[in-house]
């Protein structure tokens, strides 16, 4: 997601660059985010003004964890844990199953079904990508903006059909995510409910 808050359209363009070297630098910047080290961020999320939440995650191959104020999610790449903590219920789900929760089908696209540019700001390069017209995915347009020193995300403001989603990322580490922090402990959650969705 898989999100990106604060409003980048204000921001005044500086310079414009080619496709091509926004997307070689975008390549980079995912790297960080989604390459085989793992990474890990704390995040603040507006979902058109609708959805709020903010939390911390950490992500490794098609591993992830996630902790909120009223969920937990364990995901070892197998099998995904979403843990309701107000209603002490555990649902277990296929790790690649859109049903995890109602937002996960909702962010599909591919890297090479857009058109890339960027652009210095004030505040960093600003990586804009537009999906092309024979793309099927549903995010439409995406603003992320990096550091320009290391390439680290600072924000993302994502378009999923008419709607945007914001993303502000802080504390983000690219690298030193241990194995372990994807398992499901078990034990912890021995009071909950557990409801088997696969």
């Amino acid at each position: 997601m898989l999100a990106t808050l604060v409003s980048m359209a204000g921001f005044g363009a500086k310079k414009q660059t080619d496709g091509n070297e926004a997307r070689r630098i975008f390549n980079k910047a995912y790297e960080q985010v989604f390459g085989s080290q793992g990474s890990s961020f704390g995040y603040d999320v507006n979902v058109a003004g609708i959805y709020r939440t903010h939390g911390s995650i950490w992500m490794k191959g098609k591993r992830s964890r996630f902790y909120e104020e009223k969920v937990d999610g364990y995901n070892d790449g197998t099998t995904a844990y979403m843990v309701y903590k107000r209603k002490k219920l555990v649902e277990i789900h296929a790790a690649n199953s859109d049903k995890k929760d109602k937002y996960s089908g909702k962010f599909k696209f591919e890297l090479d079904d857009f058109d890339y540019s960027m652009s210095n700001v004030d505040d960093g390069l600003l990586l804009m990508l537009r999906q092309r017209k024979s793309a099927k995915g549903t995010i439409k347009e995406v603003k992320a903006l990096l550091d320009p020193r290391t390439l680290a995300p600072k924000s993302i403001k994502v378009k999923v059909v008419f709607f945007w989603a914001t993303i502000r990322i802080n504390s983000f580490k690219s690298g030193g995510i241990s194995d372990q922090t994807f398992d499901f402990p078990r034990s912890k959650y021995s009071d909950y409910k557990f409801v088997d969705k696969r």
